[in-house]
């Protein structure tokens, strides 16, 4: 992969379908049991809300939104594979989708009154500019939700053969480019501490409202106590809301 490949890019249709059905693969996922739950207890009541969600894969959470109230739904992400399935499955006429990359996405100055962005933000080099874009996005008193691969795991790559039970941090305070071996590709990460995640939020001029760490949510794991334990060992996943100042 060069340098120049930004996130989407990686998921062609071979990958795709490889992280999708990882994805949706119910109580093995962690999105699943751990991110999901976190952004539903967070998103809200969204009638008549506008949401711009840049990341937004095969387009299944616009569904969601949807069903939760909004007026439009604009979903934005950089792989052509992603962007034709979410045309393809979600009919709604309150929802669109946009093929380009996050960090070139230049929405309409108070064109959303939220804007999320669920497992992206890591693919970002550099991620101010696109806050600030949110930032110009958002309505007065508009919301910013976004979850990434915890720090933690984005430090050092664990990848290993079967279900981990050990993991290695390391680096943690040197921020920067990370490479690995993501679903049969090799992908690049940027790896951010908590610390700078946050740091950046407040800096784009947004007030922080929830900093999560996505413990697992028990009630789905109830019939799997030893996923559940393993589940709890390491965060998996942060989570961010903010809004405007």
């Amino acid at each position: 992969m060069d340098d120049d490949t930004r996130g989407g890019d990686a998921y062609d249709d071979t990958v795709t379908a490889r992280y999708l059905a990882h994805r949706h693969s119910g109580v093995a996922s962690p999105n699943a049991v751990m991110e999901e739950p976190a952004v539903l207890a967070h998103l809200g009541d969204l009638s008549d809300r506008r949401v711009i969600d840049l990341g937004c894969g095969d387009g299944t959470f616009a569904d969601v939104v949807i069903d939760r109230g909004a007026l439009s739904y604009l979903g934005v992400d950089g792989s052509a594979a992603m962007v034709s399935i979410a045309r393809e499955k979600v009919r709604s006429r309150r929802a669109r989708f946009h093929l380009g990359s996050i960090e070139d996405f230049r929405p309409q100055a108070g064109s959303a009154d939220l804007v999320t962005s669920r497992m992206a933000f890591h693919y970002l080099r550099e991620v101010a500019p696109t806050l600030r874009s949110i930032r110009q996005a958002l309505s007065p008193g508009g919301r910013l939700i976004f979850t990434v691969t915890h720090p933690i795991i984005t430090s050092h790559d664990n990848q290993g053969s079967g279900p981990r039970t050990t993991w290695t941090v390391d680096r943690y305070f040197d921020a920067g480019e990370r490479r690995r071996r993501w679903f049969g590709t090799e992908v690049t990460w940027f790896h951010r501490t908590v610390e700078q995640y946050l740091g950046a939020v407040i800096s784009a001029g947004f007030d922080l409202d929830v900093v999560s760490e996505c413990e697992p949510d028990h009630r789905l794991l109830g019939d799997a106590p030893d996923e559940l334990a393993r589940r709890r060992r390491v965060p998996l996943v942060l989570l961010v809301g903010a809004h405007l100042k």
